[in-house]
């Protein structure tokens, strides 16, 4: 059990999507969008487990082409809110200032992501420590699960919090958005090249 919430914490802090987004939400929009952004990623995130656990995201991702579309939606999306990260408070003229893309935002986010099946699915069909009693086994996976990721992602919320209030000049403030937008820039092509490696 120890080894499992070991692995849950490594997982999960380790800068991905979620948490990337999470402080860029933050640091951009503030604590309120922040936090609908959270509350939709935990939604998002306890679906694709209740997926994972019931089977269904194996028939689904066992399909190559279902697989490529939930992809391209992932990385389309990654994209969008890197661009609304990077842009929220520009003062360029055309641009206005991006909504934030609160808890249908969070939500969307995990359902298309391909990493949150391959955590899950990970951490569902390995890591056994009741094997006798599968149920409580599954049971006490999802709340440990649930009291690791929960303060993990109010922890990247607050720090994004924390550097969109420093006393930081405009052009500063909008660097670290960029910067945010980048870090997950860096995390679409790592995934890119993830899929195009050859098998």
């Amino acid at each position: 059990m120890l080894t499992f919430a070991a692995a849950v914490f490594f997982l999960i802090i380790t800068p991905g999507p979620g948490v990337l987004s999470t402080a860029g939400v933050g640091s951009a929009f503030g604590r309120g969008p922040g936090t609908r952004y959270v509350g939709g990623l935990f939604i998002g995130q306890n679906l694709v487990s209740a997926t994972v656990i019931s089977g269904l995201a194996a028939m689904v991702l066992a399909d190559d082409r279902l697989r490529t579309v939930l992809f391209l939606l992932s990385v389309a999306y990654l994209l969008y809110l890197a661009a609304r990260i990077a842009l929220a408070g520009s003062r360029v003229a055309f641009i206005q200032r991006s909504r934030p893309p609160g808890l249908l935002g969070g939500v969307a986010l995990q359902i298309i992501n391909p990493k949150a099946y391959a955590v899950n699915t990970t951490l569902f069909t390995g890591f056994s420590f009741l094997s006798d009693d599968l149920f409580s086994e599954t049971v006490i996976k999802l709340l440990i699960m649930n009291a690791i990721w929960i303060p993990i992602h109010f922890l990247w919320l607050w720090a994004g919090i924390r550097l969109g209030q420093l006393d930081l000049p405009e052009r500063v403030h909008r660097m670290i958005n960029v910067g945010m937008a980048l870090s997950m820039l860096l995390v679409v092509a790592l995934a890119i090249a993830a899929q195009m490696r050859p098998v």
